[in-house]
């Protein structure tokens, strides 16, 4: 696949969930487009593994902890920032999925697992960055949903309901950050191609190919080519807006 260029020179980007599949795609793609990123992850072994693999292509640090813990986020921004300058790129892609079971037979203490990463994890690492993204005038912060959370996914519900609260903060957050060229974007992709599969039955997996029209589940390298380009100066006009990656799954 040929790439198109993109000029991240001179930004500082932090990546969630950076150790493996979309996350380990998107950081790749953004240093490759010349900007310094951090990897987030609660993995620390995977997250060693993903660093000394993207060394190579540029200033990379990596910060091993969990994104719902206030006092980590905290205490992650201040040194990233200290080892590779203002961070002006977030892309919240840190998520879990939950287990596979309908909605009334769901674990309380599980569910709220889901929404604590997959948003109020988000919810934290945008309050880390956005004050400063603020103050100078610039930031681009990419929210990395799911089809899920427009759509809803059968037996999925803790998933949908947490992506789904995502594209809010994202439509929120974006209005609120307008006065600003800091700019919230979210993007929904169909089902990728990565370790989530892994939860599924052989049926499942056959009935979420047979959903995506052009046939195929997406890679991660299209999703990050999509969150490249919302980090960039170029996009410069849309903010609080979902970007579908969906193979024409979703056309709303």
């Amino acid at each position: 696949m040929r790439k198109n260029v993109i000029d991240l020179s001179g930004h500082t980007a932090v990546v969630t969930g950076a150790a493996r599949g979309i996350g380990l795609a998107i950081a790749r793609r953004l240093l490759e487009s010349g900007a310094s990123v951090s990897l987030w992850d609660m993995d620390a072994g995977a997250l060693a593994q993903a660093e000394r693999a993207l060394t190579p292509l540029g200033r990379v640090s990596a910060r091993s902890l969990d994104i719902t813990d206030e006092a980590a986020v905290a205490a992650a921004a201040q040194a990233t920032e200290a080892a590779l300058g203002a961070v002006d790129i977030l892309v919240n892609n840190a998520g879990i999925g939950g287990p596979i079971v309908k909605t009334w037979d769901y674990d309380v203490a599980t569910f709220r697992r889901v929404m604590d990463v997959n948003v109020t994890g988000s919810f934290l690492c945008c309050r880390a960055f956005v004050p400063g993204m603020r103050a100078r005038n610039w930031g681009r912060i990419v929210n990395i949903a799911s089809i899920a959370g427009k759509n809803g996914t059968p037996d999925f519900s803790a998933y949908g309901a947490s992506k789904a609260a995502l594209i809010a903060l994202t439509k929120a957050l974006g209005r609120e950050c307008a006065d600003t060229e800091v700019l919230v974007n979210a993007v929904t992709p169909s089902p990728a191609d990565t370790d989530i599969l892994h939860q599924f039955t052989p049926e499942k997996v056959k009935w979420m190919v047979e959903q995506v029209p052009k046939g195929r589940f997406v890679r991660p390298e299209e999703i990050a080519a999509l969150t490249a380009w919302l980090c960039s100066d170029e996009c410069s006009f849309s903010t609080g807006q979902l970007f579908d990656v969906s193979g024409g799954r979703s056309v709303y």
